[in-house]
């Protein structure tokens, strides 16, 4: 299925990209271009007396050096991937040159910005509310009724999706952050007793799950439950004793299964293997246990074993075509595969840090560029139905791609320093991931499409390529619906298709907040993601510092800051990409402030303050922006939120009836079996849990006159309120944030497809079927049913793609 043309129509996240000739011939660099290796030569040199120079600097101002990372420029199987498989001679890792701000040990390249332990950021205002929504909802009531948590096989249990046994581990690794952000006394009070059964039930060879035996068994479950282990002990030493061993056992038994070639066929742990070398990471740096060695060879033979990312990211293999016009994706199908890609995305980051091999940080921006100029929703996640599906906004993206796209671009962020990587994880957090929860964060969708002016029953099978009919409706997991009618149309998926997205996204806001601040240098603290929360932490030289930052951002452009410290040290707050043409207003100590200009790579805005307590005060400047997408359409934003047409909502509540998968044995194909609203095992579905269908009130199929629009800054005033006043509860639902745009639109001849919006009529099919009409947009994650993909149609005038209008702030809009 093509749905018209989308090359080219969305700009780079950053500089690098190649650029499509007329043809459709990607241009490339060869391999053995001596003159870019004379610039590299050249270039490396320059770095090196730059480093010693701001190293002396730092030395002498007791500043934080901030260190630069620039970079050289089923049928799973086939001729691709295996072209595409790691060599076993890759470079193994050499001593750092890095300057020494971590006091760890060097063999591992030191972040740029590295991440503070979990539990040493606590949230705020609206996102203290939307992790107490998740504490309360469905993410922390799984253990208590859910079966394939309740009762399943790492626990001791049956009940299971799928023989990769991943739905555990997936609670596990969201469950933890969500518990330790809150301190929430009875979610971990769960995690205590999963973790102590499935640490006292370790076999003795080292293997941790629930496999009788592991040598046919995939090793990709034990990642998401290392990264679970990893953040527990982050935040509660005391688990150490514990934990740690059985990780060290588990590493040892793994570096032996890598070394004899066993459990190393299987896809999903070959594509995702760096989720794993994260966690050896951690353990060389914190808990290396005499076993050193032992981590950096296993780090090695997981990416000997894993899926060659940086191979994929160059422009000889990286599939730039649409994929529905290519006949066989089989052999790509684990690079194209849009969880994979969200996780593959910081595979380069990873490596590099063991490898030291710069080439791997091109690569790195190379995907984050190719993956989101060609398959990017203007929300910041990935479309792709399961597979990557290119820019159409009627094709969907998964809840699990925009939580794993979260957290790539966190790490990124963290370790290579570009700002654009952290504009992409506040992209998503802002409108990808609530769009697609309802505002109690009891129900969710399996995809979420840009263009869904409902959320019902549709004709999947031709419209996506592997989802099912009910995928963008609203539930719990795997529901059937209790209507006879609507259980009679359902195909083999019910509402909401696969469970993975119900135990894998309780992440992203909880694994959002711990990525919000860092630390630079050796002795500066950073705001990196936007939002309100606090910090408390002791820097390597001894200063306390406790850090509040109060603010309705991203609903208002207001960050209030008390600092305290027990010494001088430096302060810096990332600025977004979007606010770097307008300086923003400053105040510190309720005096005005005017700061140096922001590091150009990395967004950072640095302040020294001096001991004691400071108060800060920054407000951004965002004006209306317009993104080109496919077929002359466009997409809108302010500051960081993307706005989608407000087509009004009629939603109608269904009694949940949930089907869980059990297995007779962890091996054994899943069988499907029905659990009643009252099961015997004395398990109570809470009353809060629902099915829903959305169906739109107002008009969908409609064309802006983008010359008209004008951005309100709340429901009664253009004057913003202030930061610290308190935003409705819960934030994301219908109407309760307070800015929207206006603007003049009319309908227009727009036809069906499947159940859905069909393609958006080209330029030269767009004439107005009734009269011009003021419309309404607001924020997209607060829109169950939207469409944010609209066509352009200018008044008495031909279509268009000009960049003039007027925004109710009094500050122009510029295009993206």
């Amino acid at each position: 299925m093509s749905d018209g043309d989308y090359s080219n129509v969305i700009p780079t996240l950053l500089e690098g990209a190649p650029k499509r000739r007329a043809s459709g011939v990607v241009q490339s660099r060869q391999p053995g271009d001596s003159s870019l290796k004379s610039r590299l030569t050249e270039s490396r040199g320059l770095i090196c007396g730059l480093i010693l120079l701001l190293s002396l600097i730092s030395l002498l101002s007791r500043g934080p050096y901030v260190s630069l990372f620039i970079g050289t420029k089923g049928v799973w199987e086939g001729y691709r991937l295996e072209k595409l498989f790691h060599s076993s001679n890759s470079s193994q890792p050499i001593s750092s040159s890095s300057p020494d701000f971590k006091e760890k040990d060097s063999s591992l390249v030191p972040f740029t910005f590295e991440p503070f332990p979990l539990g040493s950021i606590k949230p705020r205002g609206w996102l203290h509310e939307q992790l107490k929504l998740m504490a309360e909802g469905m993410a922390g009531h799984e253990f208590d009724f859910y079966p394939i948590v309740q009762s399943n096989p790492w626990l001791g249990g049956t009940a299971e999706y799928s023989p990769l046994n991943e739905a555990f581990p997936y609670w596990f690794n969201g469950l933890v952050p969500l518990a330790y952000a809150l301190d929430d006394v009875r979610l971990k009070a769960q995690i205590r007793n999963a973790t102590r059964y499935v640490l006292t039930h370790q076999q003795a060879s080292g293997w941790l799950g629930p496999e009788v035996t592991y040598d046919s068994s995939t090793l990709w479950a034990r990642f998401p439950f290392f990264l679970g282990l990893m953040q527990l002990v982050e935040a509660d030493s005391s688990f150490s004793p514990q934990v740690v061993p059985a990780m060290h056992k588990f590493v040892n038994l793994m570096h032996s299964l890598l070394l004899d070639r066993r459990n190393t066929s299987e896809v999903w742990g070959r594509a995702r293997y760096a989720d794993m070398i994260l966690c050896l990471q951690w353990l060389y740096e914190t808990y290396p246990e005499n076993n050193a060695e032992v981590l950096i060879e296993t780090m090695q033979r997981l990416k000997d074993y894993g899926l060659d990312w940086a191979g994929y990211y160059t422009e000889r293999n990286y599939i730039f075509d649409d994929l529905d016009t290519i006949s066989n994706t089989a052999g790509d199908f684990p690079f194209v595969h849009a969880v994979n890609a969200a996780q593959g995305l910081k595979t380069g980051a990873v490596d590099y840090r063991f490898t030291q091999n710069t080439t791997l940080l091109q690569s790195s921006r190379n995907g984050v560029n190719w993956t989101f100029q060609f398959h990017g929703a203007a929300s910041g996640t990935i479309l792709g139905d399961e597979r990557e599906s290119g820019l159409s906004p009627t094709r969907g993206s998964e809840l699990c791609t925009a939580v794993e796209a979260m957290f790539s671009m966190s790490y990124l962020y963290q370790v290579l320093g570009d700002n654009a990587f952290a504009d992409q994880c506040e992209l998503a957090a802002f409108n990808a991931l609530p769009v697609a929860m309802t505002p109690d964060h009891w129900a969710h969708q399996y995809i979420t499409q840009p263009n869904q002016p409902w959320s019902r029953p549709v004709q999947a099978s031709g419209l996506f390529w592997n989802v099912g009919n009910y995928a963008q409706t609203y539930g719990l997991c795997e529901l059937a619906f209790s209507s006879a009618s609507l259980l009679a149309s359902a195909n083999k998926y019910t509402a909401p298709n696969y469970p993975c997205c119900t135990v894998n996204h309780p992440q992203g806001y909880p694994k959002f907040l711990s990525a919000s601040f860092v630390r630079v240098g050796r002795n500066g603290v950073g705001h990196a993601l936007l939002s309100p929360a606090s910090i408390s932490t002791t820097l390597p030289d001894g200063t306390l510092v406790t850090v509040i930052c109060d603010t309705n951002y991203p609903f208002e452009q207001t960050l209030n800051y008390t600092i305290e410290s027990t010494d001088l040290f430096t302060f810096y707050i990332r600025l977004p990409t979007w606010s770097l043409s307008t300086p923003p207003l400053m105040s510190l100590n309720n005096s005005p402030y005017t700061p140096s200009p922001p590091n150009p790579h990395s967004g950072m805005l640095g302040i020294l303050l001096t001991r004691g307590r400071n108060t800060l005060t920054l407000t951004l400047n965002p004006t209306l922006r317009i993104a080109p997408r496919a077929n002359a359409t466009i997409a809108i934003y302010h500051g960081p939120l993307l706005y989608a047409l407000d087509v009004g909502e009629a939603i109608t509540a269904l009694p949940p009836s949930m089907a869980a998968f059990t297995r007779a044995s962890p091996s054994s194909p899943p069988t499907i079996h029905s659990f009643p609203l009252n099961p015997t095992s004395n398990t109570t579905i809470p009353h809060q849990a629902h099915d829903y269908l959305i169906n739109n009130t107002l008009p969908w199929a409609i064309a802006l006159d983008p010359d008209t629009l004008v951005f309100h800054a709340s429901n009664k005033s253009h004057s913003s309120s202030p930061a610290s006043a308190s935003l409705p509860t819960p934030i994301w639902a219908y109407h309760a944030p307070a800015g929207f745009i206006t603007a003049q639109g009319c309908l227009i001849a727009w036809p069906l497809d499947h159940g859905v919006p069909a393609r958006v009529p080209l330029p030269g099919e767009r004439n107005c079927t009734g009269p011009w009409t003021e419309v309404v947009l607001r924020p997209y994650g607060s829109l169950r049913v939207h469409m944010a993909e609209l066509p352009v149609l200018r008044r008495g005038n031909a279509t268009g793609m000009r960049g003039e209008g007027r925004d109710g702030t009094g500050l122009g809009k510029r295009l993206r």
